[in-house]
């Protein structure tokens, strides 16, 4: 009981990226709908209330500050997790096989979550989604803010309208995730003091 109190389930350098990111997606979300509210492509818009900026041009000063935020601390997250082995032991291997015998369990309501610090294949292939899911959002935003600039990337992407959808669709897909994963936590509380404490 002591020997699992004490192991170290998640290491300084995850806790505190893992922390700045939810600060960046918070920042990126609140900010990024109000962004849209000022020209809205889709048959509704969001209530100004849960938006963050005040305005388009403060909105879009929160929104490239929680940018690098993201950009930089995603980075470090990548290169910490791929130097330190974390990337291979924590999220591989993954099959669909595995994937979907754990998602059955977890339906059921069956998916043990004896050891914090192993995931099971849900989690393995929403956390990767997560990281492709950031890249993609990072990828389009470049288009909308440095269009010009990027003309071969805005090609690949559609076109800038296209870019818009993209990076809006991409941002609900994560906005959805920290849904689930908040209701998750709330499932197994323990999961949040491991990443507050590290164990």
């Amino acid at each position: 009981m002591n020997a699992e109190r004490t192991r170290l389930i998640h290491p300084w350098w995850l806790r505190l990226t893992h922390w700045l990111n939810v600060v960046a997606v918070c920042v990126l979300a609140l900010s990024g709908w109000r962004i849209y509210n000022a020209a809205p492509f889709y048959d509704f818009v969001i209530p100004n209330g849960i938006t963050l900026g005040g305005w388009l041009g403060g909105a879009l000063q929160w929104h490239f500050a929680a940018m690098w935020l993201l950009v930089v601390n995603g980075l470090i997250y990548l290169v910490a997790n791929v130097v330190t082995g974390r990337l291979l032991s924590k999220f591989f291997p993954l099959s669909p096989r595995a994937f979907l015998d754990d998602l059955k369990a977890a339906l059921k309501g069956q998916l043990t979550h004896a050891d914090p610090s192993h995931y099971n294949a849900v989690q393995r292939a929403f956390y990767l989604f997560v990281i492709v899911d950031s890249v993609l959002l990072v990828l389009s935003g470049l288009v909308l803010w440095k269009s010009v600039q990027f003309p071969l990337l805005r090609e690949l992407l559609g076109g800038y309208e296209t870019a818009r959808r993209v990076h809006f669709l991409a941002m609900s897909a994560l906005v959805g995730f920290v849904g689930i994963h908040l209701v998750m936590v709330a499932l197994v509380p323990r999961t949040l003091l491991a990443m507050i404490r590290g164990r």
